[in-house]
């Protein structure tokens, strides 16, 4: 490669990369929620689970191409792999919670109807709910039982599930608690119904949305298998890589696939309303 295509190449790399300081830099910033400590213990433990198996996937490919930017890219591919290949996992967990909240809804409704307040209907429903959202709904009727004020345990309640449909019945129930105005039954009728026509709808996009999935995860694959292959068993074709400037053009290539790949894993996205209802912890965060 002349130096004259090499400079052209650093100057495109180093113009779009500015280009994309600029328009981060006057986008306005994302006010994003505080996510709940065990949802962030989780993210850990599972980052903290695959950095092994990233090292180990780089030091292979470094042994056995001699190319660090190969080398650096495939132990990341494989460190972020689940989030750029996955996301079945967490849609079935948020369908699954959004069912279950749906019909603790209908519960409530039902024993509320029979004269009973929301205090003594919250653990009488907890038991038999949806295993999605039993836990919570079991430290709720804990909390209510060692006399935490309603409205405080329901606000814990609605942080640890983390949901924005949660939140629409939550602040129903929280203002019932603070007011304890009648009408209650119809209106948890109304959000059940609601909850009902929102699941129906992620199922329908779930379903639309799998073959985006497995277009994702057929493209990954065969241009990663194509790349090692070539790298491993075609050193011949692919030897002006491996010099310093060959490391760079490949580390341009290699951006423009993970920028692809990125892209066509935000296709496969449901994307959720944001929550409305902040905690303590979150509302502090906001004032500062």
């Amino acid at each position: 490669m002349s130096p004259m295509l090499l400079l052209v190449v650093l100057l495109g790399a180093v113009a779009g990369g500015g280009v994309l300081l600029l328009v981060h830099w006057f986008s306005p910033p994302e006010e994003k929620p505080v996510r709940p400590p065990s949802e962030l213990l989780r993210t850990l433990k599972s980052y903290g689970a695959r950095l092994p198996f990233a090292l180990g996937a780089g030091l292979v490919l470094l042994l056995l191409t001699r190319w660090p930017v190969l080398a650096a890219a495939g132990g990341l591919l494989v460190f972020f792999g689940p989030a750029l290949l996955g996301g079945i996992a967490a849609e079935r967990r948020s369908i699954a919670r959004l069912e279950g909240l749906a019909a603790w809804t209908e519960s409530l409704r039902d024993t509320i109807a029979g004269a009973v307040g929301l205090e003594q209907a919250i653990p009488a429903t907890a038991y038999a709910a949806n295993p999605a959202i039993k836990p919570h709904l079991v430290q709720l009727s804990d909390r209510l039982r060692v006399r935490t004020p309603l409205p405080t345990a329901l606000q814990l309640f609605a942080d640890e599930l983390d949901d924005s449909s949660a939140d629409l019945i939550i602040a129903a129930l929280m203002l019932n608690a603070k007011l304890r105005g009648p009408g209650l039954r119809e209106v948890l009728s109304s959000l059940a119904r609601s909850s009902r026509e929102e699941l129906e709808m992620r199922r329908r996009i779930s379903a639309q949305r799998s073959s985006t999935r497995r277009s994702v995860q057929i493209v990954v694959g065969v241009t990663v298998a194509f790349v090692l292959g070539l790298a491993v068993f075609n050193r011949g074709y692919v030897e002006p890589y491996a010099t310093a400037a060959g490391q760079l053009v490949l580390l341009v290539v290699l951006g423009f696939f993970a920028a692809g790949f990125a892209w066509m894993r935000r296709l496969a996205v449901f994307e959720v309303p944001e929550r409305f209802m902040f905690g303590a912890r979150q509302a502090t965060e906001a004032r500062r």
